[in-house]
């Protein structure tokens, strides 16, 4: 069995129409204001939140010396393409 996600409290300003729209949903689907709340986040943090969370993870990389040269890649690659690497 797992164990259940905890859950947080917060506390957030939504502009009129979006909260209408999100009532909305609610109403349609038979669920809660913050399931739909929730599922909108999870889906933000899926697509344009995780580009920025990589982009982080890269900084923290180049920071802790975890990169490569781009011009050592390139010449790799064309070693790679003309066939003297295996």
């Amino acid at each position: 069995m797992t164990k259940p996600a905890t859950t947080e409290s917060v506390t957030l300003r939504v502009p009129s129409d979006v909260l209408a729209e999100i009532e909305q949903i609610a109403d349609a689907t038979e669920r809660s204001r913050s399931y739909i709340i929730v599922r909108a986040l999870r889906t933000y943090l899926l697509n344009e939140g995780a580009e920025l969370l990589s982009a982080v993870h890269g900084r923290e990389q180049i920071a802790a010396g975890e990169r490569e040269d781009m011009d050592d890649v390139i010449a790799e690659m064309d070693r790679i393409i003309a066939g003297k690497v295996a």
